[in-house]
């Protein structure tokens, strides 16, 4: 490992510090180093806060001048919440910056470098790209397609059923795995289900964790096609807790989305049939809304119908050691599925995890391109 690679790895562990609370933004991580020591360090704490390398900057202070900055995202050139971090890193008289990549954000993209390079500051880029690239997948994802990152998750039995045949579903993790689902809704920025799991289970879709931490009010969106939401139900009995959203149809019956209005929903009429809102369509209106990433916790029908469209990202599923069994059981993913086992989607970075007696088995979704 050279000493950049050493340096930006530490740099890729500070940026990790921010997940959860600088999206729309990027995780970023930045090291101030001279003569191989290191002077300062700083990270993107929250949303609207100064960037990694301008805390890291006026940590270090007169210390910076000759010295090495090394950061893990391409300095910004623009003015946004923030002022241009290219600015601050010129006035501080840093010799040298190492990134592993350009900014994709169309707003600052190449700009930021060439910034450095007429200041007469020396650049070096791709250190550890795709680390840094894997690190902000959402972010990438959002900046280049304009739609957020989907993370599928599921949680099932030993036999692959998400469900008895009478829809019973409680609980078939366990409560550490439950506890690690709460956490990861509070680093997302939309926990999204169908109307089938709001009838039958009657969420509340929180981010439930011990101590009252809460990084951010992460929005919670049924896909209701015909405004069938009950009002009733414990998602608008907790509108205090974070914002709930109905994605329907043209086709839902008028007085039916005008009482969800009127109990306190968002209501947004999105492309789509009775049988349901057109998936491409729902993520194209969250990339507007600048959601980096989502979660998907609907059942079968709902989750089948992305994979279908290629839409899902990641994917999360917990195992639980049990055996429901049951033709009429219900399964994580449902639709027609593939005729032949080698048309099957593939993961690849997968990871596993133990959860009491729980496994997690986490995997990117392989493309053709891949």
């Amino acid at each position: 490992m050279t000493e950049d690679e050493r340096f930006m790895h530490k740099a890729l562990e500070l940026a990790q510090r921010g997940r959860g609370r600088v999206e729309p933004n990027p995780m970023v991580g930045a090291l101030v180093v001279k003569d191989g020591d290191v002077l300062a360090e700083g990270w993107h704490e929250g949303f609207g806060g100064p960037h990694a390398e301008v805390v890291a900057l006026e940590r270090a202070g007169a210390k910076a001048r000759g010295a090495t900055l090394y950061v893990t995202l391409e300095p910004c050139a623009h003015q946004g919440k923030t002022p241009p971090c290219v600015e601050k890193v010129v006035s501080s008289g840093i010799r040298k910056v190492v990134f592993p990549v350009i900014d994709p954000n169309p707003l600052t993209s190449c700009m930021g470098r060439q910034g450095l390079l007429e200041a007469g500051i020396e650049v070096v880029e791709g250190v550890l790209e795709e680390e840094s690239k894997r690190l902000n997948a959402p972010f990438f994802k959002l900046m280049t397609t304009g739609r957020p990152y989907v993370i599928a998750k599921w949680a099932m039995s030993l036999d692959g059923k998400t469900a008895t045949h009478t829809g019973d579903s409680r609980w078939v993790s366990s409560k550490e795995s439950r506890e690690y689902v709460h956490k990861v809704r509070s680093q997302v920025d939309a926990v999204v289900v169908g109307i089938n799991t709001v009838l039958r289970d009657d969420p509340l879709l929180t981010s439930r964790i011990p101590g009252g931490i809460r990084l951010r009010r992460t929005k919670r969106i049924v896909l209701d096609s015909q405004a069938r939401t009950p009002l009733d139900c414990k998602l608008l009995a907790n509108l205090g807790e974070s914002d709930v959203i109905i994605a329907t149809t043209a086709s839902a019956p008028g007085e039916r989305v005008e009482a969800l209005r009127k109990a306190g929903c968002g209501v947004v009429v999105l492309k789509g049939d009775e049988r349901g809102v057109d998936p491409m369509e729902f993520l194209k209106v969250l990339g507007q809304w600048k959601c980096t990433n989502v979660l998907l916790e609907g059942g079968g029908s709902l989750t089948a119908s992305f994979f279908e469209k290629g839409l899902v990202d990641k994917v999360m599923v917990f195992i639980s050691p049990k055996i429901i069994g049951g033709v009429e059981a219900k399964s994580p993913v449902g639709g027609t599925g593939v005729a032949h086992v080698k048309e099957c989607l593939r993961l690849k970075e997968v990871q596993v995890t133990r959860l009491a007696e729980d496994i997690l088995v986490e995997g990117i979704v392989e493309r053709a391109e891949d």
